[in-house]
């Protein structure tokens, strides 16, 4: 097994994969006009999902009998960052450029204006919360504020002021998390959702790029630009326990002089993702690849070859049988690193319990 400890990078077992382990992934090769900003599935069905994208528009696609099928698109005045689907699946909602916060009813076709912030809409969920568990949407902006929205009116129930620009945001039970320019993590108990519980700072010394939550709701993972993940609990003693972190997405180059020594080029870890059944994770990054991992037994379950683009997101399925993720420019080197050659296309892996499964300790 791939055991790695605190600050140390997983070694190089039989949990690597092949490219023959993605030969059954279905490919969607012109899923976008431009760079994919993130995918979500139906919390309804197995084979529809979202995909927002740089080209200002919001995707619906659907997969049957293993061919993908563009169902729907409604536009945005300017590149889409977020997407998610209501609980019962009938509604998308995205956020973007346009400082604005959209709603498209799946059943009519119609989508339209729902609120906005002050500055571009970074990032989205839906959460219940309160003595009658209403579903609520919060989102998240480079104006350092969170707000909640009740779907049914125009203006925010609450909106909650932040030390630093939202960059990423997960909700699980009622734990929400999010982090911040300047490395801050803002935890928020959503039996209390309008007050902050605690703020602390990221552990990982670079930009926070990713954080995702447990299913169990009491903690949360953190990746930063600096090929790190961080595991990270709400209860100090848990944390003290249980907390670490650990290096991945860094590939070893060689330099061809003589006697001159090996690189190490470090790429971001831009999406952590929990599996929806057994709670393992899977990191995707700069170097375009994608692994899984085991955060209670810490090892790696398995990791998969570079495909040779940065893959800027990925998610899971409701069942966590279908990871998709995109290979598509993530802008970690400004406009310069763009070509028009880069790839842009999304791919559904099967997952297989080999893959995603914890393993018990022997």
């Amino acid at each position: 097994m791939a055991y790695f400890s605190s600050g140390s990078s997983a070694p190089v077992s039989s949990t690597i994969a092949t490219e023959k382990d993605l030969a059954n992934d279905i490919v969607i090769s012109n899923p976008a006009d431009d760079s994919i900003s993130d995918i979500a599935f139906s919390p309804q069905q197995d084979f529809m999902f979202s995909v927002s994208s740089w080209d200002s528009k919001v995707r619906i696609w659907d997969v049957q009998n293993g061919v993908p099928q563009g169902r729907a698109q409604y536009d945005h005045a300017g590149p889409v960052l977020c997407t998610r689907w209501s609980n019962d699946g009938t509604k998308v909602v995205s956020g973007g450029c346009d400082n604005s916060v959209k709603v498209y009813d799946v059943t009519s076709g119609r989508s339209q204006q729902m609120g906005t912030h002050e500055a571009p809409v970074k990032s989205l969920r839906f959460l219940n919360f309160g003595q009658s568990n209403t579903e609520v949407l919060v989102t998240g902006s480079w104006d350092k504020t969170l707000k909640y929205w009740d779907m049914r009116q125009p203006q925010p129930i609450s909106t909650i002021m932040l030390p630093e620009r939202v960059y990423t945001l997960d909700s699980k039970r009622q734990l929400l998390v999010v982090g911040t320019a300047e490395r801050h993590i803002v935890v928020i108990d959503l039996g209390n959702p309008t007050s902050i519980f605690k703020t602390t700072q990221s552990p990982l010394k670079w930009q926070t790029r990713t954080v995702a939550c447990y299913n169990e709701g009491d903690g949360y993972a953190i990746g930063s630009i600096e090929g790190r993940c961080a595991i990270r609990y709400v209860d100090d003693e848990q944390q003290r326990k249980s907390g670490f972190s650990f290096k991945c997405h860094r590939q070893t180059a060689t330099n061809r002089t003589a006697g001159s020594q090996a690189q190490s080029l470090v790429y971001s870890v831009n999406c952590i993702a929990f599996h929806p059944i057994y709670g393992t994770f899977v990191t995707a990054g700069g170097d375009g690849s994608f692994h899984f991992w085991d955060k209670n037994q810490r090892h790696r379950l398995r990791g998969f070859p570079s495909l040779q683009a940065s893959i800027p997101v990925c998610n899971f399925n409701r069942q966590g049988t279908v990871l998709a993720y995109a290979l598509s420019y993530d802008w970690h080197q400004g406009y310069m690193g763009n070509r028009p050659d880069y790839p842009n296309v999304i791919r559904l892996h099967p997952t297989t319990d080999e893959e995603t499964k914890e393993k018990k300790k022997r």
